[in-house]
Formats: C-alpha cells, sequence, structure tokens
C-alpha cells in the first residue's frame, strides 16, 4: 500500500538514530519521556507511515463489525481476564514501592517504650524508659532522587505492560470472534453441498437400476460426499477452539460460553482508518515500556555514581529513663543529636564496578528503546502489506467463486439436455464447491488482517482504553 517504504526508512532512520543519540548522550538522573516521545512522533513521521490511511478516529474500532455480542465479549475480557487481573495487581505492587521509595525523603525511626526488673545485681533493679528516636538521610548528592526516579520508571513501565496486554486481549478477542463466525459459515456451506450430493446419489442409485446411468457416476458421487463429510468434524473441532479461546479470554469455561449466529459480520464494511498513523505508532506501549526501562536503568545508573559520595545522616532522640521503678516515675529527660559523615572508601573497587556494570545495563537499555521503535515501524508496515496482499487475494477468490458459480450453472443446463456426461459436472460442482470456501476464507483472512493492522497502530486506542 505505500510505495517505496524501505528508502524512505533507510534514510530517516539513519537521520533519526543519530538524533536520538545526540539527544540521549546528555541526559541526567530522569529521562524527559514527553521530550522523548515529541522526538519520536516527529521521526515516525517524517518516515510517512501509511498516510494514506488518515481518516476517522480508530478508538473502539471493532465497533464497525456492529456486533453486540463482540463488543459484549470485549467488555468482559477487559473486566475479567485473569491475566490483565495480574498485571493490574503488579501495577499496584509497582505503585506501593514507588511509594515507599519517596518515604525515604522522610525521616525514619519509631517509639520504644521499655520496663525491665532484674536479680543481677543485689538488691533488685528496676528500670523503665521511652523514647523517641529518627534517621534522617539527608540526600544531598540526590541517590535517593534517583532511587525515586527509577522506582517512578518501573511503575510506568508496568502500566505499559498492562496496556499491551490489554491491546493483546482485545485483538485476540475480534480474531476469535471472526475465525468462529466464518467457520459456522464454512460449516453451513459444507452442510448444503453434502445434502445436495445426497439428493443427486438418490436420483443417481434410481437410474442405475433403471439402466439410465452407470456405476461410474454414483461410485464418484458417492466420494465426493464422503469427502464433504470428513471435512465436519475439523470445522467443529476449529469451533470449538475458538469458543475456547473465547472463554479463556473472558476468564470462563467454555461450557459456560454461548455465541449466536452472527455471519452477517463477514460482509460488514470494515475500514482501516486512523486519526494519526504516526501518533499511532509513537504511543504504542512497547515503545513507552523500552523508554521507561532506559529511564529506570539511567537512574540505577546515577544512583550507583552517587554511591561514591559521602552518605551524610542525622540522627537523634529524646526521651525519658526512670530508675528504681516500672511506672516512669522520677524520670530522668535525656536527648541526642548525632550527625554523621560515612564514606565507603575501602570499598571503592567494589562500588566502581557496580556503578560500571550499572552503566553497562544502561547501554543495553538504550539500545532495546533504540530497536523497540525500529521494530515498531517494521510491524506496523508489515501489517499493511498483509493486508493489502489480503484484500487483494479475497477480490480474486470472490471472482473465482462467481465464475465457477457460473461454469456450474451451465454446466447443469448442458448435463439437462444431454450435451455433457455427469461426471462433468460433478467436477464443475466440485470446483464451484471448493471456490466457494477459498472465497470464505479469504473473507475470514481479510478481516482479521484488518484486525492486525489496527493491532500494530494501536497506540491512540489502546491509551483509551485505560479511560474507560
Amino acid at each position: 500500500m505505500t510505495k517505496n517504504i524501505s528508502q524512505r526508512l533507510s534514510t530517516k532512520l539513519a537521520f533519526g538514530t543519530t538524533l536520538i543519540a545526540a539527544m540521549l548522550s546528555g541526559c541526567a538522573s530522569k529521562i524527559d519521556t514527553e521530550q522523548h516521545q515529541q522526538l519520536i512522533e516527529n521521526f515516525i513521521a517524517e518516515a510517512q507511515i501509511a498516510p494514506e490511511l488518515s481518516g476517522q478516529s480508530e478508538v473502539n474500532w471493532w465497533q464497525q463489525l456492529q456486533s453486540p455480542q463482540l463488543n459484549q465479549l470485549i467488555s468482559q475480557s477487559l473486566a475479567n481476564n485473569y491475566d490483565l487481573r495480574s498485571s493490574q495487581l503488579l501495577l499496584e505492587s509497582a505503585l506501593a514501592r514507588l511509594g515507599a521509595q519517596k518515604a525515604k525523603y522522610l525521616p525514619q525511626g519509631g517509639v520504644t517504650i521499655d520496663s525491665q526488673r532484674t536479680n543481677l545485681t543485689t538488691p533488685y533493679q528496676r528500670q523503665s524508659s521511652a523514647a523517641i528516636g529518627f534517621d534522617w538521610q539527608v540526600d544531598l548528592f540526590g541517590r535517593i532522587s534517583a532511587l525515586v526516579n527509577a522506582a517512578n520508571a518501573s511503575a510506568m513501565s508496568q502500566a505499559e505492560q498492562l496496556r499491551a496486554l490489554q491491546i493483546e486481549v482485545v485483538s485476540a478477542v475480534v480474531k476469535g470472534y471472526i475465525s468462529y463466525q466464518g467457520n459456522l459459515k464454512k460449516q453451513q456451506i459444507i452442510e448444503m453441498q453434502i445434502d445436495a450430493l445426497k439428493q443427486s446419489i438418490e436420483v443417481l442409485a434410481a437410474q442405475v437400476e433403471e439402466g439410465m446411468a452407470n456405476e461410474l457416476d454414483l461410485n464418484r458421487t458417492r466420494a465426493q460426499l464422503n469427502q464433504q463429510q470428513a471435512l465436519l468434524p475439523e470445522i467443529s473441532y476449529a469451533q470449538y477452539r475458538d469458543s475456547s479461546m473465547l472463554a479463556l479470554l473472558t476468564g470462563r469455561l467454555v461450557n459456560d460460553l454461548s455465541l449466536p449466529d452472527e455471519q452477517q459480520i463477514l460482509a460488514q464494511p470494515f475500514a482501516v482508518a486512523l486519526a494519526q498513523p504516526d501518533h499511532a505508532i509513537a504511543l504504542r506501549p512497547d515503545i513507552s515500556r523500552a523508554l521507561f526501562e532506559f529511564s529506570q536503568a539511567n537512574s540505577l545508573s546515577v544512583a550507583a555514581a552517587k554511591a561514591l559520595y559521602p552518605n551524610i545522616s542525622l540522627s537523634a532522640f529524646t526521651g525519658v529513663l526512670s530508675l528504681g521503678n516500672n511506672q516512669l516515675k522520677d524520670s530522668q529527660h535525656q536527648w541526642q543529636v548525632a550527625p554523621q559523615i560515612e564514606w565507603s572508601l575501602l570499598s571503592y573497587p567494589a562500588l566502581l564496578a557496580q556503578r560500571d556494570a550499572q552503566q553497562l545495563l544502561s547501554e543495553a537499555a538504550y539500545n532495546h528503546y533504540q530497536q523497540a521503535v525500529l521494530k515498531a515501524m517494521s510491524d506496523s508496515e508489515l501489517s499493511l502489506q498483509s493486508l493489502d496482499k489480503q484484500v487483494k487475494q479475497k477480490y480474486y477468490a470472490e471472482r473465482r467463486y462467481l465464475h465457477a458459480n457460473k461454469a456450474f450453472s451451465q454446466a447443469n443446463a448442458m448435463y439437462q439436455e444431454g450435451q455433457i456426461p455427469y461426471l462433468e459436472l460433478l467436477d464443475a460442482r466440485r470446483d464451484v464447491l471448493i471456490a466457494q470456501e477459498n472465497a470464505v476464507d479469504s473473507t475470514i483472512s481479510s478481516l482479521i488482517a484488518k484486525v492486525s493492522a489496527y493491532q500494530a497502530f494501536n497506540g491512540r486506542w489502546s491509551s483509551a482504553l485505560t479511560t474507560l
């Protein structure tokens, strides 16, 4: 569908890689994700991926099929899918860890109340105390801030993972439902052919007894009947496979799932139209997740470098001490403030090795980020090429069925007039059956290719899912 895309990409990618590298070379402890996102959008826009698809908004694109049952299945899958629930819990856990990391900005400590009686000395000794103590790590060199940035990037990465899983679930539900309805259509075609062949066998059997037909025609018809009957178990299994997958995606058992016959969705106008194709790619969760993983690795690298600096803390406590009783009577007030500087000079070789290791991980995460951008663009273009192929194959498959059907009608008329033998009529019937099944398969493949295109250009509609 897009012309000379490979030539455009080769030059644009070289420019984009240089531009991104120049920008990332000066990054600090926290990656500016908004600035990077704008950079990626500009890069993809210059590559001119699928501008001809610009049109209506792709949010809720599956509603083009006008299937209430499909819409309900998608809603149920988003609400009940166990993988999505697990991913949501992992996100909440990451947010909790972020809160725990932010709490390290504040003083840490607690309240201690103690009472004891001992006979280690003579006479018996009693003592009680109550104190409040805290320890405050002063983030003078930004180590705690770097760890907070890393925890925040980890939480955002998990949020993008949840969005990627939503994309996978929604796309799988639509593909599974289309496949199920297509298999219903194929079963209906096969059953119609079986009925027609059975009627032909009855007529031929009577003609053989009367000497008007031969056994060859009868046996050929029976063989064709058995061939069609052998297709029914495969179609039945395919239907069960589709319904089982839909049940799994919606968090149910297959016996609890009831799917209606909505074969009309195969004939619904279903177009791939995107409001902003480049924006849809730039917002893909795999790109965003790779960016946040790079931000996390970079922040941990900064934290490892800050560990080379002294650690400054302030410890303090205040309390009361009572000697000779357990009821804090006649108590003495005590307090203490202890600033502390700790510098792990003897651990420098280990700290340097940890810093170097984390910097290498940061570089690896950056390369993964670049690869995610290129892969997203490649997947998007590949989905369009597949869509173009399936649309063309569907057109020729429909033309084939049209001509095969006309040939069968002509063969039937010629057979009735005695111009051709019955075997030629059987051949024409077999041709029209194969052509019809091929047309249905092409229709299913074309619809699934369109779903795959929406799955590739998923940035905008998947973002809308998070606001539902």
